[in-house]
């Protein structure tokens, strides 16, 4: 045993067995054993197969298909707002304007949302996205001489909370992700492209945008993986997984659903499956125009 824990061959195995070991008992396994229920019906530990029965049910499921084009949706729109916009408040952070310490006080009230538990965030956003007058953003809505909207009650508003919810919660996240980008890129590029007579929006679309793709391909996929799997957000939110018209209801709502609400595991495995299956599509896509695989390739 001493000359196995000394073995150069085999010390590497050991520093990483406790990671296999972990992926295999919470991952792979899992996830095994999801396909293979996705293909039976199970009722009360009795599990009976049924071959693709569960897929044709959810092929042919209306709710289901909403549930993946609000998911989907929501994915979009977090993308097209969480990317740009802590892109460009990094940027600000990591220039030479403005006071050190009001910028270290900045980053420091950006990031304490992402430390905040969803469950309060969620009911904290209930309360300011109230459909009565009394709720805080109908308040600043008649504030300005419109009226008060019912929030959680419409596709479109309820939409625009979620989305306020993203923002405030992840916005701090990643600026955190471009900010130590950012900081990687060598001085002497904006000294040179001073020297050339390049302004502050050049050298960001010229250097730091070309040199932050790692970054961006990173955040960009956990983004996507974020999206369609939310899940809490929406739950918190709309006090429950049964918003009006099914507006809030995400993939993973709906498998909650069917699994535990309604107790119908095989068919929500099936829908845990065929939500893996999008997201790997899309970043394996999203990674493969990027030339995330043919960098490592030339490698």
């Amino acid at each position: 045993m001493k000359k196995l824990l000394y073995s150069q061959r085999m010390a590497p195995y050991l520093f990483i067995a406790p990671f296999v070991i972990t992926l295999l008992a919470f991952w792979a396994v899992p996830l095994v054993r999801s396909v293979v229920m996705s293909t039976q019906q199970v009722l009360y530990g009795d599990a009976t197969f049924i071959g693709a029965t569960n897929y044709e049910r959810l092929w042919n499921d209306r709710v289901f298909w909403q549930a993946l084009f609000n998911s989907v949706r929501y994915m979009v729109l977090t993308l097209v707002l969480l990317i740009p916009i802590p892109m460009i408040l990094a940027a600000i952070i990591n220039s030479r304007i403005g006071s050190a310490r009001i910028k270290a006080l900045f980053k420091a009230s950006m990031f304490v949302p992402a430390l905040t538990s969803v469950v309060v965030a969620g009911i904290i956003f209930r309360l300011m996205f109230s459909e009565t007058e009394s709720g805080l953003i109908n308040q600043v809505v008649t504030f300005f001489g419109l009226d008060p909207v019912r929030w959680l009650r419409e596709d479109v508003p309820g939409l625009v909370a979620l989305l306020a919810l993203a923002m405030w919660r992840y916005t701090g996240v990643n600026i955190m992700y471009f900010l130590a980008g950012m900081q990687s890129i060598p001085t002497e590029y904006y000294e040179a492209a001073s020297l050339d007579g390049a302004g502050r929006v050049q050298q960001f679309f010229r250097i730091t945008i070309p040199n932050l793709k790692p970054t961006i391909i990173y955040v960009m996929t956990i983004s996507i993986y974020g999206g369609l799997a939310m899940f809490l957000e929406s739950f918190m939110l709309y006090a429950g997984n049964n918003s009006p018209n099914n507006q809030g209801l995400t993939v993973v709502g709906y498998l909650y659903r069917k699994g535990v609400e309604e107790n119908d595991l095989g068919f929500a495995s099936a829908v845990g499956v065929v939500l893996l299956v999008v997201v790997m599509t899309i970043n394996i896509t999203n990674l493969t125009l990027s030339g995330t695989f043919r960098k490592e390739a030339n490698r």
